[in-house]
């Protein structure tokens, strides 16, 4: 993995003289399990775990953890050791919120030129006059020690008076901070129905963010320690899929055009041109689209053996083929329009190209919008880094260091000291979406703007992170407020300032953003996040098809090909009715599958290794049965089984006032 911040590790002996937390930034999510949970990934290619490592034993899904470290360096910024409660003492600190009902709408991203043709942000619950009703403010705790429980260290807030649990702290057998967040738990007060994909009056749900401190002391003096920050996401229904364009690789091009990182030399094959191409060709498992176009055995499968001797060569042999792959690639940016690379002269914009769906990857982007004007962010387009790279690729002038054979780290232990604060940074933010910020599954659209950070990847601190809500702004959010140096992204972050910019509550727009909206184009693409929230899915009975070799070959093939629409797990089973399913996903969010790897020697004429649909053993069914509902619509065609997305605000935001 290529260094980002340290080339070389610090003798072990040099002297100590500041720390910092990583990662910068940590990632939890939500789980229905009462008690148990699991560590996020701390390495970017971490190993397959089974369905239990994600459920309990009553089939509940586990909250993932974030894991905190201090790192100690000495005066030349090189690692020297890390930080545990044998050799220093830590004093955790932490502090989160919910700002969600007390901000503003979501509309559009409002970086964004297209956002002036939406709605207005207007203040969310407008008619509720004391605010800070509106805002669950989980509170400050501290936290120090080996293996705290939690049980003193909860974050606890209300919302209109109810009560509200959005997390605790616990530390492990080394002292290293875990910070949980909430259970999934969604409600209105009042009982009323959610109705929209983002923005649904009286709700709260218990997702959250806010800083993490420490205080260290270590050979008898206090070091400075460079702070992070903790956010709580929805639960992570793919949890070995990463998206195309990944946080990571945003917030790198963001520190990179900030000056926080230098400009990469020449690309890594295995670090950064491998990653483009094998992430479309495992989209074959939450997308049926991807599943033909990428998918195994199609004329894209670019995990297949052949494929991936001349991806990784970089003699002259294959460069038009090189050169006629990265065509395929969307492009806002005319720097890197070119098959060299260099400055595009001619009078050909590629921003006009980049309105095609047909560009890879076919991902809906920020300005999506089913009535919008054809704009080149209604698809997502690769980072101007990505870009760079797969130029440099074309022109075969890459690091070919393809093995195929050698395994990555798989273990934080497997690491060397001095990478791992890099790779803890880059585990994090690689299981995260830069996808649509319409709004996001993690985190939105703020995270592209440079003024947040304090350095690279690490969100600037406001000097009182006590959470604030939304009045302050005045009745409407807009652009110039929202990125004025002053407003609420570049003046420093506050407890619950991340994901007040999300979906109230997370469920609704986790069950809208979905595949094939234009059902005249296709019925499966483009896609939202299915990285994160599959579309379609192998399932159980499917997969149990494939590997038994006593069955007919094409019946096996006819069961591989086939794909699960992936909400049709939900208690109500295949639906054609849109608020029916949002809000179904709202109490039976657990009940869905995640989709993990299945493998099993032998097995001919497929994949070694599938990823497969896995759901708990009893879920709850109610109203008419999923085979009585299936029974119901198996007259019709496919895209006719579920509901018309094309009419739902998710898909019409581009809207003149």
């Amino acid at each position: 993995m290529s260094q980002l911040f340290s080339s070389s590790c610090s003798e072990p002996e040099a002297e100590i003289v500041s720390a910092a937390i990583y990662p910068p930034i940590g990632v939890m999510r939500v789980g229905n399990s009462p008690n148990e949970f699991f560590i996020g990934p701390e390495v970017n290619q971490p190993i397959a775990q089974s369905p239990a490592f994600y459920r309990d034993a009553t089939g509940a899904l586990k909250r993932q953890a974030a894991r905190f470290r201090v790192y100690g360096f000495d005066a030349s910024g090189q690692v020297v050791k890390e930080l545990t409660a044998d050799n220093a003492s830590i004093e955790w600190s932490a502090r989160v919120a919910n700002q969600k009902a007390s901000w503003y709408e979501f509309q559009l991203a409002l970086d964004i030129p297209e956002a002036a043709e939406a709605d207005p942000s207007l203040l969310r619950n407008a008619l509720v006059k004391d605010r800070s009703t509106l805002l669950i403010d989980g509170g400050a705790n501290t936290v120090s020690g080996k293996q705290v429980d939690g049980s003193s260290t909860k974050f606890v807030g209300t919302f209109t008076g109810v009560s509200v649990y959005l997390g605790e702290m616990r530390t492990d057998d080394e002292g290293r901070l875990l910070m949980l967040g909430g259970h999934g738990k969604s409600a209105n007060p009042e009982g009323k129905p959610a109705i929209t994909f983002g923005n649904n009056e009286g709700w709260y749900d218990d997702t959250s963010d806010g800083p993490v401190t420490a205080k260290v002391h270590y050979g008898g003096k206090a070091l400075p320690v460079k702070p992070a920050w903790v956010v709580c996401a929805p639960p992570d229904y793919a949890p070995m899929q990463k998206s195309v364009r990944t946080m990571w690789d945003l917030m790198r091009d963001i520190a990179v055009e900030a000056g926080q990182l230098p400009m990469p030399g020449r690309p890594s094959f295995t670090d950064d041109i491998l990653p483009i191409f094998q992430r479309l060709t495992d989209l074959q498992w939450v997308n049926a689209g991807y599943a033909a176009g990428f998918g195994w055995n199609s004329a894209f499968d670019f995990t297949s053996e052949e494929w991936m001797k001349r991806l990784s060569d970089p003699s002259s042999t294959w460069q038009e083929a090189r050169r006629t792959l990265a065509h395929n690639f969307r492009s806002l940016d005319t720097a890197f329009s070119t098959p060299n690379g260099q400055s595009n002269t001619q009078s050909w914009d590629p921003s006009f190209a980049a309105a095609s769906p047909q560009l890879w990857p076919w991902l809906y982007g920020d300005a999506m919008s089913v009535s919008a004007t054809a704009s080149p962010r209604q698809f997502v387009s690769l980072t101007s880094l990505q870009l760079r790279a797969l130029a440099d690729w074309v022109n075969g002038n890459f690091i070919a260091d393809y093995e195929p054979h050698k395994l990555p780290p798989q273990l934080l232990e497997q690491v060397p000291l001095c990478e791992q604060p890099d790779m803890l940074t880059r585990a994090a933010m690689e299981f995260c979406l830069a996808d649509a910020f319409h709004p996001g599954c993690e985190m939105t659209w703020p995270m592209r703007t440079a003024g947040m950070y304090s350095e690279a990847f690490r969100l600037r601190h406001a000097e009182d992170t006590a959470p604030t809500h939304g009045i302050n702004y005045g009745p409407e959010m807009t652009s110039q407020i929202a990125l004025q140096i002053n407003g609420p992204i570049r003046s420093g972050q506050v407890a619950g300032g991340i994901t007040r910019w999300m979906a109230i509550p997370w469920q609704t727009d986790t069950a809208s953003c979905r595949d094939g909206y234009n059902l005249a184009y296709d019925p499966y693409l483009p896609t939202f996040w299915p990285a994160r929230v599959p579309n379609n899915m192998l399932n159980q009975a499917n997969y149990a098809k494939v590997i038994n070799e006593s069955l007919p070959l094409p019946e096996r093939q006819q069961a591989f090909n086939e794909r699960e629409f992936w909400l049709d797990d939900l208690p109500i089973g295949p639906s054609t009715d849109y608020i029916a399913q949002i809000n179904s996903m709202i109490d039976h969010f657990a009940d869905l599958a995640v989709v993990l790897p299945q493998s099993k020697a032998g097995v001919s004429h497929f994949p070694t290794v599938m990823q497969v649909g896995m759901t708990p053993d009893k879920p709850v069914r109610l109203l008419k049965t999923k085979a009585d509902k299936q029974e119901d619509l198996k007259a019709l065609p496919p895209q006719q089984r579920r509901p018309d997305l094309s009419q739902t605000d998710k898909a019409n935001r581009l809207r003149k006032r």
